[in-house]
Parts: C-alpha cells; sequence; structure tokens
C-alpha cells in the first residue's frame, strides 16, 4: 500500500501549484544548506517548474551557526540580484531557542517571517526541549509574534498532548513536507499524517537543504494525494 492510499478520495493535485515555501535553507554558503550560488540558482529553476511562487529563506541562527542579520541581507540581496525569475524571494531565520536566541530576542534582533512580520520561525533539539519551553513561547508573544514552530512532527519528546497544548497557546506549526514520505523515519512520517488529519498544521516548508533533494520533491508531487491546498495557500 502506498503511504498516500488513506487518501485516494482526495484530488491528485501537485502540492506546490502557486505554493509557499516556509522553510528552506536555499541561501548560499550561510550554514549547513546550499553551499553555492550555482546550486541555489539551479534550485530555483526547479521550483519554478514544481509551480512555487514564493519562497522563505531560512537559515540557521543558534550558537554553533551564529548568523548575524545583516551579514545575511546583504548575502540575500546576492541571491537576488543572481536570480531573474519569477518566484518571490523572501528572508527570515530558522531560529534555535537557545542562548543566543533569549539574547537577541531581548536586543529586538529577530528575522521575522510571514507578509506580516508578526511570525517567528523557531526549533528546537529533536531529542529535549529547552528549559522553560512555555514560557519561551509566552515571550515571544508578547512581543507581539506568533511562534512558528518548524518540524514539530520530528521532535521525539513531543506528544499528542503537546501539540494540543501549543495549538491551543497560539503557537503555530509547520510542516516538513517530506515528512509525510518519511524520508525524516517512520515515526515522523506517522506524526505528520496524524497532525495534518487533525487540521494542526498552520503552513509547510520543504526544509531543503541540497540540490539532490529536489528529486523527493518531484516525487512527492506526482504521488500526492493529500489535500495540502489549505497549507500550500497559506498567507502568513
Amino acid at each position: 500500500m502506498s503511504i498516500f492510499d488513506i487518501f485516494r478520495s482526495k484530488p491528485a493535485v501537485s502540492p506546490f501549484e502557486g505554493a509557499t515555501d516556509y522553510h528552506s535553507h536555499i541561501l548560499p554558503g550561510v550554514d549547513d544548506g546550499v553551499r553555492t550560488m550555482d546550486d541555489s540558482l539551479a534550485i530555483l529553476d526547479e521550483y519554478e517548474k514544481l509551480g512555487f511562487r514564493n519562497l522563505w529563506l531560512t537559515p540557521h541562527i543558534m550558537e554553533d551557526v551564529p548568523n548575524e542579520p545583516e551579514a545575511l541581507k546583504a548575502r540575500f540581496k546576492e541571491l537576488c540580484d543572481a536570480y531573474k525569475g519569477p518566484i518571490k524571494l523572501n528572508l527570515a531565520a530558522e531560529n534555535m531557542l537557545d542562548q543566543l536566541f533569549l539574547a537577541r530576542y531581548e536586543n529586538d534582533v529577530l528575522l521575522p517571517i510571514g507578509e506580516r512580520g508578526d511570525h517567528i520561525l523557531v526549533e528546537t533539539s529533536y531529542f529535549t526541549p529547552p528549559a522553560g519551553l512555555d514560557d519561551i513561547f509566552s515571550k515571544i508573544k508578547k512581543k507581539g509574534f506568533f511562534p512558528l514552530l518548524a518540524h514539530p512532527e520530528r521532535y521525539v519528546y513531543m506528544g499528542p498532548e503537546d501539540y494540543q497544548r501549543h495549538v491551543a497557546n497560539d503557537v503555530r506549526l509547520q510542516l516538513n513536507i517530506l515528512s509525510l514520505t518519511g524520508f525524516y523515519g517512520k515515526t515522523a512520517q506517522a506524526k505528520s499524517k496524524q497532525l495534518l488529519k487533525k487540521g494542526m498544521y498552520t503552513c509547510f516548508g520543504t526544509d531543503l537543504h541540497r540540490l539532490k533533494q529536489v528529486g523527493y520533491l518531484r516525487e512527492l508531487a506526482g504521488s500526492c494525494r493529500y489535500d495540502l491546498s489549505d497549507l500550500s495557500m497559506a498567507s502568513l
């Protein structure tokens, strides 16, 4: 049985036509993602063929990768100058909830995500939460932002009650689209399908790090039976 068989009643449509990718590591040479400008441009060419219309570049900011917003903005301008296609490029960041984040939070040095600039894309360790996670989310909201939690299905310490609590407290959840294929393992796949069925995701992202991963997106676009229209057209 295909991983998509449980949704055979849904129309077969590409989840990427007109879509926004809210999580990617395509900005070249700034983190563990794409290394070269040529690879970034090749990926954007493939994104055009898949039907994407908007892309958020979200490089890591964490203690181990202490990217400065101004340096990221300069690199982003280089990519925008080099890319001549129709996809709208936007810059934000994927923020690890560590001491560096808390320091930049206190000094209002953040790169928000979304057209209204009122979301902050955040992540934690896959295995253990930071101390006082709920308090950190509350602090973010006090600044006027919604926390957008990257790939929640991949956090092994989170269960159904955690997701329900976070959503009830205005924490938004971002699906890693490849989790649905088993790319990150069976546990993340099962959790992503359950969260999707319950309507708990706000948007999706590819979390793309390498040119070769585009092949997985093509495969998903050709076989997906999920109705992802609400997520692909999400406008934060």
